[in-house]
């Protein structure tokens, strides 16, 4: 009887252990801290083309959606539509973090074309 219940306590305890690493080691949690810090943090399935994106830089959170098409080669990501989570976030945001973000996208999909919604499209264009 005591050697069982020294069995469940034990089992227990790998499942705690077990639990806390499975947490620190989260990508969505790694983008929420990224995101309270305000730094850069890029979370993509790679392997999922219909899985959106989500990227945080400065404070402010986007999502972009991949389109798969055929390049020379294969086919690949040939489009990203971003757009924002929240405009309010935008605050403070300038030209050149934006240009960043695409360098960003452009090195992990080097064949995609970019493309903004409102209202970064429009203040891009500016």
């Amino acid at each position: 009887m005591i050697l069982l219940f020294r069995l469940l306590i034990f089992v227990f305890i790998l499942f705690l252990v077990y639990t806390a690493i499975k947490y620190i080691l989260s990508p969505k949690r790694k983008l929420e801290l990224a995101h309270e810090h305000k730094k850069y943090f890029f979370l993509d399935d790679h392997q999922d083309i219909r899985k959106n994106f989500l990227l945080t830089y400065k404070g402010a959170l986007f999502e972009g959606e991949k389109y798969l098409g055929t390049t020379d080669e294969a086919f690949e990501v040939v489009s990203i539509f971003i757009w924002p989570k929240s405009t309010a976030a935008l605050q403070g945001l300038e030209r050149k973090d934006f240009l960043y973000i695409q360098s960003e996208i452009t090195r992990n999909y080097p064949n995609a074309v970019i493309y903004w919604k409102s209202p970064v499209k429009e203040f891009l264009k500016e």
